[in-house]
């Protein structure tokens, strides 16, 4: 009995120092300062978010520095040696809140951050210098010039990218393998030529300044000959600011280096992403900005297909061609559902007219296969895109896709409206509450004419063939989604398209 009270005893002491012991750090720590929160990412690289904390007592305040980005602290608590505050971001109609907890051991924070339905996110918080959050100096920029075509991309670019599926958890071994799935499910044979590795793969930069890659791409030499041993070719990304829109290393202020890197790697195509040149540089700077890199890329010798993504600021599609981009993106990131890729689609018609060949006008990656639409919203989304002369850029898994997806991905007919290589622009022919006509004359002095019903119920959809111009003439047609002629009579055309869906024609003059 003694001795169970005198184990029990000591468990009260053990606990009251302890409590005693919370109660002294908290009153003997001061948060107040800047704060770095380094999360390793499991490639051997660190994701560093700043945070700058102000500490009145138990209560926390300050801001989270996300980039260029300054977003309050609230609900801040340091308590008992527990830190606990809250952020929210995103956009008014998709507002999520960030929460941090931790705990102070010492002069480090063991710090998780929680997003809903997202696992946490578990690093170390130390203190930092506020100059460490601030972006790298100025550095001039070139005289405008035109850079001078480098002959790529005569057709919009037709391959692959890893971001809308597998985003930061792309490695050597996937590349390989979406590879071999777009030799072996006939993707190539139709005209998918490019596998292209989004952000994720960069490591820090050696002695020398080279960029180097991380954990998840060992040798992407080997990787990028492996790729073309396919009989295809291989893209990259990178930013033309210090950091990706991931926190990885980007090519400001080695832009000739990491040139030519790619080319000793044997890449085939660039995406160079804008994300932290905003902490530095102007909208109105944009233009030298990617002239750098674009004199770079030709100056290695190697025909490396450029695409500028800076999501349509600055009226890129003005200067892009100048700049020696072969496409750019007109349009923020699109998403895996219907508001998306509807309200992306659609509001490219005014700046058809300025995509020629070789240098095309980027609405984003295809989120066909994907899962978050129907198959009409996808046959939307392919016809659009087609009749758009967009870049077809695959973002699904070509490992494991459905017949469904198959066919609307390599359906030559609609490929063919895309690859046109006149690359005469689509207009609107007309519109009527949620349902639009669309048509884009082709090189063999066809038209393919698009109904799309953008509404939620089914629709009646009429093209009135004076309005194309073809009216009292004989015309022959093709259904192009279900392969079949179709008949023509009288001074129009009318189909009852679904919700969300197209019928897509092309048709021409009988002879």
């Amino acid at each position: 009995m003694t001795t169970n009270m005198t184990s029990f005893t000591r468990s009260l002491m053990f606990l009251s120092l302890f409590a005693l012991g919370a109660l002294f750090i908290s009153a003997q720590t001061d948060l107040t300062g800047f704060w770095v929160f380094s999360v390793p990412t499991g490639d051997g690289n660190f994701r560093e978010t700043f945070f700058e904390l102000k500490q009145s007592g138990e209560v926390v305040s300050g801001k989270v520095l996300m980039g260029p980005r300054e977003i309050p602290i609230t609900d801040g608590t340091f308590k008992d040696g527990k830190l606990h505050f809250v952020v929210t971001v995103g956009s008014q109609a998709r507002l999520r809140q960030i929460a941090y907890d931790g705990t102070v051991e010492g002069s480090r924070i063991s710090l998780a951050s929680q997003t809903p339905g997202r696992e946490p996110v578990k690093g170390i918080a130390e203190r930092s210098r506020p100059e460490a959050a601030l972006p790298p100096p100025r550095l001039p920029l070139p005289a405008l010039h035109d850079v001078a075509d480098n002959g790529l991309a005569r057709t919009p670019p037709m391959g692959w990218n890893s971001w809308n599926k597998f985003a930061g958890k792309i490695d050597d071994a996937t590349v390989r393998a979406i590879a071999d799935a777009m030799v072996s499910s006939g993707m190539k044979d139709v005209g998918y030529t490019y596998i292209n590795i989004d952000d994720t793969w960069e490591s820090p930069r050696d002695a020398n300044g080279k960029i180097t890659t991380n954990l998840k791409f060992p040798d992407m030499k080997a990787l990028a000959d492996y790729v073309h041993s396919k009989g295809l070719k291989i893209g990259i990304y990178s930013s033309p600011g210090p950091k990706t829109c991931a926190g990885y290393d980007g090519s400001y202020g080695h832009e000739e280096q990491d040139a030519k890197t790619f080319a000793a790697w044997g890449i085939d195509y660039l995406k160079y992403d804008w994300c932290s040149a905003g902490s530095i540089y102007k909208d109105e700077e944009m233009q030298a900005v990617y002239q750098k890199m674009g004199d770079a890329l030709l100056k290695t010798g190697r025909p490396i297909v450029y695409s500028l993504c800076q999501y349509g600021r600055a009226d890129v599609w003005k200067w892009g061609e100048k700049v020696g981009g072969n496409l750019w993106r007109t349009t923020g990131d699109i998403g895996d559902r219907w508001q998306s890729m509807d309200g992306i689609g659609f509001r490219q018609l005014d700046i058809a007219p300025f995509a020629k060949s070789g240098h095309w006008n980027d609405p984003d990656m295809l989120e066909v296969g994907n899962g978050g639409m129907t198959n009409d919203e996808y046959r939307t989304h392919m016809s659009l895109w087609a009749l758009l002369a967009a870049p077809l850029l695959a973002g699904n898994d070509l490992r494991t896709m459905t017949d469904d997806t198959k066919a609307i991905l390599m359906n030559t007919e609609v490929i063919a409206i895309d690859q046109d290589p006149e690359a005469k622009p689509v207009k609107r022919i007309s519109q009527n509450g949620k349902t639009e006509v669309l048509a884009r004359p082709l090189k063999d002095n066809s038209t393919a004419i698009g109904l799309f019903n953008r509404g939620d119920q089914p629709a009646e959809v009429v093209v009135n063939w004076d309005s194309l111009n073809l009216g009292g003439k004989k015309l022959q047609a093709r259904d192009l989604w279900k392969h079949e002629a179709v008949q023509m009579t009288g001074d129009h055309y009318s189909a009852t398209v679904p919700s969300h869906g197209v019928v897509l024609l092309r048709v021409a003059v009988a002879h």
